[in-house]
């Protein structure tokens, strides 16, 4: 498995204990999560960026998500389906050297593991609209 592969996967699942536990901030369970996910430095890094990154701009890819999720409620979405929109947003908007492609086409292949048999075609049709009229143009 890629190295940002395996990093997107661990900042979902960090992404997700910390939308179930409503918890906003993830520094005050770095130590305990980091330790049970162990990753090379780089790996770990990404992840990281990937999870303070999401997290500090939470409120604007929500706003993003809804926005463009007609007839669905940010709420109601499957907690795993929510993270992996607002993990592939963030990519989407505010990482500017990850190609568009490569953030929705890892969003997807992470839908078709982590989702239900519906999640990757929701989730490719959500990203596309919002990197048609979101994405920044560098």
């Amino acid at each position: 498995m890629a190295k940002r592969r395996k990093a997107r996967e661990v900042a979902l699942q960090f992404l997700y204990q910390l939308d179930l536990n409503g918890d906003d901030d993830p520094i005050p369970h770095d130590e305990e999560f980091w330790a049970r996910h162990p990753l090379d430095d780089d790996t770990h890094a990404f992840a990281d960026a990937l999870v303070r990154g999401t997290k500090s701009n939470q409120a604007k890819i929500d706003h993003a998500i809804s926005q463009f999720a007609e007839h669905w409620d940010l709420e109601r979405m499957a907690v795993v389906d929510r993270n992996i929109l607002r993990l592939a947003v963030y990519e989407l908007l505010w990482m500017a050297d990850v190609p568009p492609k490569v953030a929705i086409n890892e969003a997807i292949e992470i839908a078709k593991k982590f989702g239900t048999k519906e999640s990757s075609r929701f989730i490719n049709g959500l990203l596309d609209r919002i990197h048609k009229e979101l994405r920044p143009t560098f």
